[in-house]
């Protein structure tokens, strides 16, 4: 394997490292949450406003299937990251190949169960009265691209982990774009409804595993592997599934919110709520893209240099990384505070749903410029391997703090409590993270140092 890209890690400045990381890994989240956010528009103008909320109903339970593939893929690819940092590159591909069987095993398994209880999963995620059965169509046929989802996700950080962000980038663009294609021919042409939103998001998912097939047999990839890696070894998956776990936990938490925020919304105002939410939610994925970017270009850089026990480059990453979000998360939340009405109006008609979603969408978004430390302060313990700090700062906000209030602030402000817990559990995390990230680089790297 040439290590050439990967030594790039220890070498170049930190500054330079980031935005070499950070800016194909932020264009490639961008297209994919603009595909989202224009797929969105499309269902709602094209097929309804209820469409929108029987999308937001099935995300939860194909995301999470899909986060498998992304939680073993960014637990192997901190292995890789401090392998190739400690020049263990045997290590490195033994890892990569855990990870392709252990994505295939888990969703194909998962997929299975989904598709069986597929009657008692809808109505459970919120998808209730009309949102029922357009949920149904939209779920079956989405959670058949799943697998390919999985494993897209789980190759993609391994690009990353190997220094090639462009192609990482590449392996989301392409999907995206074809996904809105596909959404023109399937809906608005052929006027296929939710089946037509439905395959043209499975094949999107088919699309992007098919492109990362060929970036890992082609000349591209340095991580060259043959069938003895494909052979799970106990340590490997034991270190995998509890770094894995974090990104998991993360996600079920997730789906768990996504739960309970349907069905407290649902009895506060119906449908009407249920399709805010679907808005906001959208919003979080789209607008936070330099913060995810960021953070993603930072994972790779910390791991590779604690790796290499070059400690005072991961506490200059860290400090770097965190001021790059904040201006860009402070940009953000600008944006978003002044035109609120305005986003709402671009995915819907309806009127209920324009006059309730610019005041959700302030609450959301309110704390929105200190977030950047929380984010880089989990993804640091993930990236040298520390599972358990990773997992408790990671499920902080939404595990610890988020959920507790949607059920303690509503008893006061009626469904308002329910958007306010948003910017509450946002400072509470930023604070919790501070801390512990400070406490680590201020006494534990400088010990090692």
């Amino acid at each position: 394997m040439n290590p050439s890209t990967s030594n790039n890690f220890g070498t170049e400045s930190i500054g330079k490292l980031l935005i070499k990381q950070a800016v194909p890994a932020s264009i490639g989240i961008l297209v994919m949450s603009l595909n989202i956010l224009v797929d969105t528009i499309f269902v709602g103008h094209w097929i309804g406003s209820q469409a929108i909320a029987a999308i937001n109903v099935v995300l939860p339970v194909s995301f999470f299937i899909a986060a498998l593939g992304m939680s073993i893929g960014i637990g192997g690819s901190s292995i890789i990251s401090r392998a190739l940092g400690a020049k263990q590159v045997p290590k490195a591909l033994k890892t990569f190949g855990n990870q392709i069987t252990m994505t295939i095993i888990l969703t194909f398994t998962l997929v299975f169960f989904g598709l069986y209880y597929i009657e008692t999963i809808i109505p459970a995620f919120g998808g209730k009265g009309t949102i029922f059965e357009p949920a149904k169509i939209y779920y079956r046929i989405v959670l058949y691209g799943v697998p390919f989802l999985a494993l897209s996700m789980m190759g993609n950080t391994v690009i990353r982990a190997e220094g090639k962000p462009k192609f990482a980038m590449y392996a989301m663009m392409i999907p995206s774009i074809t996904n809105l294609l596909l959404d023109v021919l399937l809906i608005n042409v052929m006027d296929l409804g939710m089946m037509g939103a439905a395959w043209a998001t499975t094949g999107s998912y088919i699309l992007c595993f098919v492109f990362i097939l060929w970036f890992f047999i082609s000349n591209n990839s340095e991580m060259k592997i043959s069938l003895p890696h494909f052979k799970l070894q106990k340590s490997i998956v034991a270190e995998i599934s509890n770094l894995g776990s974090v990104t998991l936990s993360r996600q079920a938490v997730v789906s768990v919110t996504y739960l309970l925020m349907n069905n407290i919304l649902f009895d506060f105002g119906g449908e009407t709520s249920v399709t805010s939410y679907a808005i906001v939610s959208r919003m979080l994925m789209f607008a936070l893209f330099p913060i995810f970017g960021i953070t993603q270009g930072f994972v790779p850089i910390a791991g590779y240099n604690y790796g290499a026990k070059n400690y005072d480059r991961v506490k200059q990453t860290i400090r770097i990384a965190i001021i790059y979000a904040m201006v860009m998360a402070s940009i953000v939340f600008i944006l978003l505070i002044s035109f609120p009405e305005l986003i709402t109006r671009m995915f819907t008609t309806d009127v209920m749903v324009i006059k309730k979603t610019p005041t959700a969408m302030r609450w959301v978004f309110a704390a929105t410029p200190i977030i950047a430390v929380q984010l880089i302060g989990s993804a640091y313990f993930q990236a040298v391997g520390k599972a358990i700090p990773a997992l408790l700062l990671t499920l902080s906000r939404q595990g610890f703090f988020f959920i507790p209030l949607i059920f303690i602030l509503p008893l006061w402000y009626g469904e308002l409590g329910v958007w306010m817990a948003f910017p509450v559990s946002d400072v509470l995390s930023t604070l919790l993270t501070a801390y512990v990230l400070y406490r680590e680089t201020s006494v534990k790297l400088i010990s090692k140092s």
